[in-house]
């Protein structure tokens, strides 16, 4: 019997994030610069909100902290949503149920509103036009920005060369063929005969283009291996004859290995000439193509901070980039007129909540990460003072527990943050690290570690370079205990080289 389609209503009741909500977890969790965009944008959509210059902004805050409403004291944990984001997923309360009561309240609202208007003007000049930014600060943003340039492709960069080549316009398509095969390291990752099975075109001729193409800025381009790239580089030099091109050309699997004595031997010169070879060499580019890569650094703002005043840390936050805003007096003045009707009303009315909700959730960023940083300082004193030796194991529920907010909130609060502190500037997730047990009970952190293997490596004898077992062994004086894989994980993550590889004679 075939079993029929049927429709059913069913009620449930489920945990879900208000829109609110998630858009306080974003500024959280937005940088510095980042949060000047969500901002940005907010005040795109909100027609009711206005940016207020920093230095005016100070004296608004001094006027607002006797409200409680503009200025909460309390940090809010964002981890966990409010007990009020419990919806009925099937049910909405009907608008008309608020009747005279939403009116009642939003009147008092606009009332305070007003009053907080006047008070606010007696500092601000009345302005129907947003106020936007100082000259200065202007300047500097448009500096930024105008810093910001965009780099040509490496394919598209060989693409106009091939314009200008000896190469035949006929050729141009196999030129551009052999082009879409070189990777963002500048090495072509197809050999000819492959190439020419696939298209159709003779193995010689597609490599008479590729050795044109070799010929191309910047020097070793479409080499197919590292052996190619450097003989191609040494070649543009005037070297093919020299004792370089001969250790590259018939003793690259040694030179990679750094096997200096059999290469000397192989090429009837001393250790010694071999080692001045390898320093030349060494000056050559092993990815043609790197000059065209991406510029990844960023542009760094540090959000908070640490300055020593006497024998104290005190934490400050960067309030130079962090938008001040306030409701605009423009529609406060067109509702006090009293001949808006209900919509424009109601327009107004949640423009006015979406705006201070907004006010108060950057104001509770600000307190939330300041709180963090403060905690991070009473912890990571040594730090602060003496530097990363003194880096102490700190992990976020900790910190969590004395400042009254989720593990997942803190989590947010530092992510993508960077604090400036007497010892430099650092990601603030840098100062929560695991850490290892010394033998007189004391806490020390992996960084930590890392960093004391990091100064032994750097004093070794080149000419006989520490194994990973004695660097153990000089641990284990200090107290620490590591296992010799552990030395080697950390050795890697450093990128020291065995020690065979970094022996010098």
């Amino acid at each position: 019997m075939a079993q029929g389609m049927h429709l059913s209503q069913r009620m449930s009741l489920s945990q879900v994030l208000a829109p609110q909500l998630q858009q306080s977890l974003a500024l959280l969790q937005a940088a510095t610069l980042e949060l000047r965009s969500l901002v940005e944008e907010e005040l795109s959509q909100n027609p009711l909100l206005e940016e207020i210059p920093i230095q005016d902004a100070d004296q608004t805050e001094r006027k607002n902290d006797d409200s409680s409403e503009e200025t909460p004291s309390t940090t809010l944990d964002l981890a966990e949503p409010p007990a009020d984001t419990q919806v009925d997923n099937q049910s909405e309360a009907p608008a008309e149920k608020e009747g005279s009561e939403r009116q009642d309240d939003f009147q008092a609202e606009f009332d305070k509103l007003v009053q907080e208007d006047q008070q606010w003007r007696d500092v601000f000049s009345a302005s129907n036009g947003p106020v936007r930014q100082s000259e200065e600060a202007e300047e500097k943003r448009q500096f930024m920005f105008e810093s910001l340039t965009s780099t040509t492709s490496l394919q598209e960069d060989m693409l106009e060369q091939v314009r200008t080549s000896n190469l035949a316009e006929t050729d141009w398509p196999l030129a551009e063929l052999i082009i879409g095969n070189i990777d963002e390291r500048g090495y072509c990752r197809v050999q000819m005969p492959d190439l020419a099975s696939l298209t159709g075109q003779k193995a010689e001729k597609l490599e008479e283009v590729l050795k044109e193409i070799q010929t191309f800025q910047p020097a070793g381009i479409a080499a197919r291996d590292i052996r190619e790239c450097l003989m191609l580089q040494l070649e543009r030099r005037g070297k093919k004859d020299s004792l370089e091109y001969l250790v590259v050309s018939e003793h690259m699997e040694a030179l990679l290995k750094r096997r200096l004595p059999e290469i000397a031997r192989g090429c009837g010169v001393e250790v010694d000439e071999i080692q001045d070879v390898l320093e030349e060499i060494g000056k050559l580019e092993p990815q043609p193509g790197r000059q065209f890569l991406p510029d990844e650094n960023r542009y760094i703002v540090p959000e908070v901070f640490v300055t020593r005043v006497g024998d104290d840390f005190v934490v400050s936050t960067n309030e130079e980039h962090i938008p001040h805003l306030r409701i605009s007096n423009a529609y406060k003045d067109l509702m006090a007129r009293g001949d808006a009707g209900s919509e424009v009303r109601e327009y107004i009315r949640e423009k006015i909540r979406a705006g201070k909700f907004l006010i108060k959730s950057i104001h509770q960023r600000q307190q939330t990460i300041t709180n963090i940083a403060k905690e991070i300082v009473k912890r990571q004193w040594d730090f602060m003072d003496k530097g990363v030796a003194f880096l102490k194991p700190l992990t976020m529920v900790q910190v969590a527990e004395v400042v009254g907010v989720h593990e997942t909130t803190v989590s947010r609060a530092v992510s993508g943050k960077y604090v400036q502190t007497p010892q430099g500037i650092f990601d603030m997730k840098y100062f929560f690290t695991s850490g290892l047990q010394t033998d007189d009970g004391a806490g020390v952190s992996n960084t930590s570690v890392k960093d004391m293997i990091s100064d032994i490596f750097k004093a070794e004898n080149t000419g006989k370079p520490l194994s990973d077992q004695e660097v153990v062994k000089m641990l284990k004086a200090k107290g620490i205990i590591l296992a010799r894989r552990t030395v080697a994980k950390y050795r890697g993550e450093l990128n020291i080289m065995p020690s065979n590889l970094r022996k010098q004679y």
